[in-house]
């Protein structure tokens, strides 16, 4: 930016030298500056005052692509920093909101995340790259300021304010609209978002229903005012602009008129006026930027905003750590007096649940839906903290400190299972780079997942690709692949939250048989409706409507029952 705004000082100063040359150059040449550097750098061709016309002429060129190539250079170095920050603040926010704990991820809506990931970090990109050329803009009308002033003080200063205090007028009138455009635009950006995830992620119940024209209509909603925003601020960012060149224009002509009043000939005034007419050329452009970078900033700063309070989310504390082994467990899993609620004003959903796991064991959960099953089987992962109560393992109770490290033993197969649009291998092996995929581990999973006969009759085996979504593949086999993906992590705790509930009476029946047939030091917790596919537990959790459980085997509850 300093090495700009010489290089426009310079540009802009040799003007008056150089039309003098053209216009009277014996009194360039017998001028003491000129005699001292024709001697300093022995110019012994330039004997004739019209012999400095032509190495004036290349100097004047040769400083002016310099000052074009700095200007260049400058403009990439600027736009070149501010997106690989903008693409540092996305990335950052991504890791930030990956490592929230699950609590806060249920607790807001994911398409402000999304939004503020991808729309509203490239806003604030666009208010660092403002930012920065405010700070260029700023240098270089310093330069171009300062070399008027020594040319002709009256005439730069009076030029000066007068711009300057249009800009002003100009900044005081727009405040209130670029301030309620910003707020919509950060708002509404949002529900743009929203309206997007809810529409294609439920695109089968939006075709059947016939509910295309609604969720268009929710979009239409929210786009046209953004629209209109961003237009809005786009108008009052350029239309200063035009207004400016006129008035230059003018001021030059006036300025023209005054000069050779005052001057005793023509001659003697070119130079001034060329100065002083290339001088305003250069502050016009950087006055107009440095108001249009200031009101981007200024429409942007609610983006911006939301942008910075995603960038606070706190990190936990482990990953200045070194890796984190497994927190031992060799007994049990003790569960005291666990009570939990999502939040202070809605009841309890758990009460007094005491429990105790022993490593090892198939322990089946059952319950009516809402009971609470599946909060207490997250009570127990660690993804949500109990609201009183203690969970430990042998005897370790798990804080926000190690609950990293019990997560290390802990495999979830879910009710609904995520597949991302790659290959199968990839979605067994979920989160596992793909030349790192151990593949006698990954088919060993696959059978056990009752799976592999059926990947191995596709064209691609194991790498064929199962859509958005698992899309191409029924429930069942989105079922079983998810089962697999647990079973390949090789840990000693698997998780079944109703995850046989897709599949088949046959298909059900040989994937417990297989899953009880796992290692007997594997612990082995299940999540079920029906009462006969935790036929195989050691002991069976029923959670009453009333919060309280009862803990049985198989044959007593069947008899209860």
């Amino acid at each position: 930016m300093l090495v700009a705004s010489v290089a426009e000082m310079v540009s802009i100063g040799l003007v008056l030298p150089f039309l003098g040359a053209l216009t009277s150059p014996e009194l360039v040449f017998f001028h003491p500056i000129t005699q001292e550097l024709i001697n300093t750098f022995q110019l012994t061709f330039i004997s004739q005052p019209h012999q400095i016309v032509l190495p004036f002429t290349i100097a004047f060129i040769i400083l002016t692509l310099l000052a074009s190539v700095i200007r260049l250079t400058l403009l990439y170095t600027l736009t070149k920093i501010s997106f690989m920050t903008g693409a540092d603040l996305s990335i950052d926010i991504y890791r930030r909101t990956l490592y929230q704990d699950y609590s806060t991820h249920i607790a807001r809506n994911s398409s402000e995340v999304v939004n503020g990931i991808i729309v509203k970090t490239g806003i604030a990109t666009s208010v660092i790259r403002s930012f920065m050329t405010l700070l260029s803009s700023l240098c270089l009308l310093i330069g171009v300021i300062s070399i008027l002033l020594i040319i002709n003080t009256g005439v730069a200063f009076g030029s000066f304010v007068g711009f300057g205090l249009l800009y002003w007028c100009v900044i005081r009138y727009t405040r209130a609209k670029l301030k309620e455009n910003s707020e919509t635009i950060s708002q509404k950006t949002n529900l743009m978002v929203k309206s997007l995830q809810e529409g294609l992620g439920g695109i089968r119940d939006v075709i059947i229903s016939g509910s295309q024209n609604f969720y268009t209509s929710l979009y239409r909603k929210s786009d046209i005012p953004v629209r209109k925003a961003a237009s809005s601020n786009a108008f009052i960012s350029q239309s200063p602009r035009f207004a400016m060149e006129a008035l230059g224009i003018t001021l030059i002509a006036i300025l023209a008129f005054i000069i050779i009043q005052m001057q005793d000939s023509l001659t003697t005034s070119i130079p001034l006026l060329g100065a002083m007419a290339l001088g305003a050329q250069k502050l016009l452009p950087i006055l107009q930027n440095a108001y249009s970078s200031f009101s981007d900033i200024r429409s942007a700063k609610a983006s911006f905003k939301d942008v910075m309070i995603l960038l606070e989310q706190p990190l936990p504390s482990y990953l200045d750590q070194p890796p984190l082994l497994p927190i031992k467990f060799e007994k049990e899993i003790q569960l005291n007096n666990i009570n939990f609620r999502y939040t202070e004003d809605t009841p309890l959903i758990l009460k007094n649940v005491n429990l105790k796991l022993i490593k090892g064991e198939r322990i089946g959960f059952m319950g009516v839906t809402g009971a609470g099953k599946s909060t207490l089987i997250d009570i127990i992962i660690g993804l949500l903290p109990p609201t009183d109560g203690e969970i430990s393992i042998d005897n370790k109770n798990i804080t926000k400190k190690n609950r990293r490290a019990w997560q290390e033993h802990i495999a979830h197969v879910p009710q609904n299972i995520y597949l991302s649009d790659r290959s199968i291998e990839e979605n067994i092996a979920f989160g596992i780079p793909k030349d790192q995929i151990n593949q006698k581990q990954l088919k060993k999973a696959a059978k056990q997942a009752q799976i592999s006969e059926l990947i191995e009759n596709f064209p691609n085996t194991y790498k064929t690709l199962v859509g958005e979504q698992g899309v191409r593949l029924s429930g069942g086999q989105r079922q079983r692949i998810g089962i697999a993906r647990a079973l390949y992590k090789g840990v000693d705790v698997l998780i079944f939250d109703e995850a046989t509930s897709s599949l088949d009476d046959d298909t059900e029946v040989a994937v417990m048989k297989a899953i009880n047939k796992l290692d007997s030091n594997l612990t082995i917790i299940i999540i079920a409706h029906r009462l006969t596919t935790l036929k195989g537990c050691d002991q069976i959790v029923k959670i009453n409507e009333n919060n309280t459980i009862e803990v049985g085997n198989y044959q007593g509850l069947v008899e209860l029952s």
